[in-house]
């Protein structure tokens, strides 16, 4: 009778401190919202800095910026990335691959016929959100990008990211999601 009663002690030991290991893990790979807004802000910044790069050093340049950007950014490393760009339809509207959201980003891709978002001149950005849900390790957020290029010209997207914290403690875009509002009446 002691050997069962040990026994079930033990299973019970274990058990607790399993769930005090995942309750330990979880709290480590949660994400905030301060981290969530600066890598939204890093984006941001990205998308400015390959636009620059594009019109002092051209398409190579900028390919090189938005290659470091895909890849500290976007989660095609870890796995599928549900990417939506603003300015696509047909059969390149939705890209699931790096190839595909580099294309949009600087053009010059036999598949997906894209003339570079990034390359439009962008000088400045803001991100306004309408919220930002947390759970776990993974985040979404709604709200608007404005850009504004060399002309003062402000374009309004409407955004969708979704953001995931790897084991490797990597934050990356998992969701991509972005279109112009609706002018009708």
């Amino acid at each position: 009778m002691r050997t069962r009663i040990t026994l079930l002690s033990l299973a019970i030991g274990a058990a607790l401190a399993s769930q005090a290991a995942t309750a330990a893990y979880a709290d480590r790979n949660k994400l905030t919202e301060a981290e969530v807004l600066a890598a939204q802000q890093a984006w941001g910044e990205a998308l400015i800095q390959i636009s620059q790069d594009y019109s002092m050093g051209g398409i190579e340049r900028a390919r090189a910026t938005a290659e470091a950007t895909l890849n500290a950014a976007y989660a095609f490393n870890h796995g599928t990335v549900l990417f939506n760009p603003t300015l696509t339809s047909g059969e390149t509207t939705f890209r699931l691959t790096h190839e595909g959201a580099l294309a949009y980003f600087i053009g010059g891709s036999y598949s997906y016929p894209d003339s570079g978002f990034a390359l439009k001149g962008w000088e400045s950005f803001d991100i306004q959100n309408a919220g930002v849900l947390i759970n776990g390790d993974m985040a979404i957020t709604m709200g608007h990008v404005m850009l504004t290029d060399a002309e003062g010209n402000t374009t309004k997207v409407d955004k969708t990211w979704g953001f995931q914290r790897f084991d490797d403690g990597d934050l990356r875009i998992v969701l991509h999601h972005s279109s112009l509002p609706f002018e009708g009446s």
